[in-house]
Formats: structure tokens, C-alpha cells, sequence
């Protein structure tokens, strides 16, 4: 299926609202993906991407399939010793998933934004549990790095997380 990655619009508010506030959306994402999902959160969020104040450099774009946003793919560099690393966070649609979008999404953010921010390494963790997601990983390029015990809590339950990593390229990682 055909998708664009652009910058987010304001107009987007409504499609990201319709798209987000789905329990199935957000059962895999932190606590502060908010859940229900609002038309208000949607216009804070599209707000913060378009800051042009932000010294912080980004990359958050919005996943367009046929003229709407149904997602969003962000790469976010961490600060101090591991600013050369930055974090991988997406979401998507409940519509549009097993379609290979999220996968070539994500593996084309990472190409673009990669030598954009001056990165050495991009890595995600997702839930253990969430194995579409670990799936979109591997098949964009990463590489599992190892799993964390015991490392988050979410709805009430204790759950594990996976690291995974991408290098620009080059998959490295430990099985």
C-alpha cells in the first residue's frame, strides 16, 4: 500500500484523532499516549511538531495513505553522552496494519533522518509482548539487542521490553 511521510498540518487533527484514539493503538504505547484520545490532544501534539522555537532537533513525521494521516513515525535524539543515539517511536492505524506500511515507514525515517541529526545509532523498545511491532523492527533492519526484565508497567501488568538497534545499515546486534 502506498503511503507518503511528511511534516504534520494542523488539518491533520481529525485523522490523527480517528486513527489514535483506538485502545488497541495505545494498549502498546507509553502512558503518555494519551487514551481516550481527543481532538485536543491531537492539536497539542501537531502543535509541538510544528515549533519552530524547539532548539531540540526531530524528526516526527505523519504517515499519509490516500490524502490522511493514519500514523506517525518519530525519531528523537537523546541528549549528553548518547546524543548520537536517538529513539525510534511509531504508530499506526488499526486499519492499515499487516499492510508493510509501518516497516517501510520506519526504514525510510530511519535512512532520512539518520545523516539528518548525525546519528551513530537509532534503537526502539517495544513491549515484548507486542509482536507486530517487534516484527516491523526486524523487518526494517534492526537488530534485537536483548531483552529487559521485568522493565515497564502497563495496564496493570508488569511486562518485559526488547532493544533493538539499527546502525545505518548495518545490522548489528546479539541473538
Amino acid at each position: 500500500m502506498k503511503f507518503l511521510l511528511r511534516e504534520w498540518r494542523l488539518d491533520d487533527m481529525e485523522s490523527l484523532c480517528r486513527y489514535a484514539n483506538n485502545p488497541a493503538v495505545s494498549r502498546n504505547l507509553r502512558d503518555s499516549f494519551p487514551s481516550p484520545y481527543r481532538l485536543e490532544d491531537a492539536q497539542a501534539f501537531i502543535v509541538s511538531c510544528l515549533d519552530p522555537i524547539d532548539p531540540q532537533p526531530k524528526y516526527i513525521r505523519a504517515i499519509v495513505v490516500g490524502g490522511e494521516a493514519v500514523g506517525c513515525v518519530s525519531i528523537l535524539p537523546e541528549s549528553d553522552v548518547y546524543r548520537k543515539t536517538a529513539e525510534l517511536g511509531y504508530f499506526l492505524g488499526e486499519p492499515f496494519w499487516g499492510k508493510g506500511i509501518m516497516s517501510a515507514a520506519v526504514k525510510r525515517a530511519c535512512a532520512e533522518a539518520f545523516p539528518m541529526l548525525g546519528l551513530v545509532r537509532i534503537f526502539a523498545e517495544p513491549f515484548a509482548v507486542n509482536i507486530g511491532s517487534r516484527r516491523v523492527l526486524e523487518k526494517a533492519g534492526f537488530q534485537l539487542e536483548g531483552i529487559l526484565k521485568k522493565n515497564v508497567y502497563k495496564n496493570g501488568q508488569i511486562l518485559d521490553t526488547c532493544v533493538y538497534a539499527w546502525f545505518g545499515g548495518k545490522s548489528v546486534g546479539f541473538r
